[in-house]
């Protein structure tokens, strides 16, 4: 069972007034699992965070953070869960870092970062960015970070690549008329049933 602490002090860069620590099971996910587009493989392992811990966070969509795993450094954005919680996607320079297997107990310190970080760009949206009418791309660069990562995770989040490719040629419409967020974007999954935590493979202790 995870287990978790909160204890002042800032962490890092983050202009926090605590730090949260918990500990919970490093798990891999099934076979099958197909998660924001990690694909079929279970060669990478996930964690999700207690209830009381994504409680205390800034939001029931993605957050930045960072801190320790095990005592590595860590920065990442936690995944939301669609139940209002959050999941952290754990590669292996990661998981090599903090020394853990799956099935391992981790331990983790973190906070909120300060200023959310500038988000990676796919590809087939900087491409259709480049070709898109001045005022759309002059709208991506006057928006903030957090508005281009939920621009971002709107695009990716369907499954079916047409409805990725339709959301693409909306997101260019709309930053030409000026709009700055993505409409009716549910960002914590919770009311659309479009985000989820992996399912974890249980065979693994």
């Amino acid at each position: 069972m995870a287990k978790t602490a909160s204890t002042p002090g800032e962490l890092g860069n983050s202009k926090t007034t605590s730090k949260i620590r918990f500990s919970t099971p490093l798990l891999r996910p099934k076979a099958t699992a197909t998660v924001s587009g990690h694909g079929e493989s279970s060669t990478w392992t996930f964690l999700t965070l207690p209830k009381e811990v994504s409680s205390k966070l800034p939001s029931r969509g993605q957050v930045t953070v960072e801190g320790t795993i095990n005592g590595a450094a860590l920065r990442a954005t936690l995944e939301p869960d669609g139940q209002g919680g959050h999941w952290l996607k754990v590669d292996r320079k990661m998981r090599e870092a903090a020394g853990a297997r799956a099935g391992d107990v981790v331990t983790l310190e973190i906070a909120p970062v300060a200023e959310e970080p500038e988000p990676t760009v796919p590809a087939d949206l900087r491409k259709a960015l480049a070709s898109a009418p001045t005022k759309a791309r002059e709208a991506w660069s006057d928006i903030t970070p957090a508005a281009r990562r939920d621009f971002i995770h709107w695009i990716v989040s369907p499954k079916r690549p047409e409805t990725r490719v339709k959301r693409i040629a909306t997101a260019c419409d709309m930053l030409a008329k000026g709009k700055r967020r993505p409409c009716c974007f549910d960002r914590s999954g919770m009311y659309s049933n479009s985000l989820s935590c992996p399912v974890a493979d249980d065979k693994v202790k």
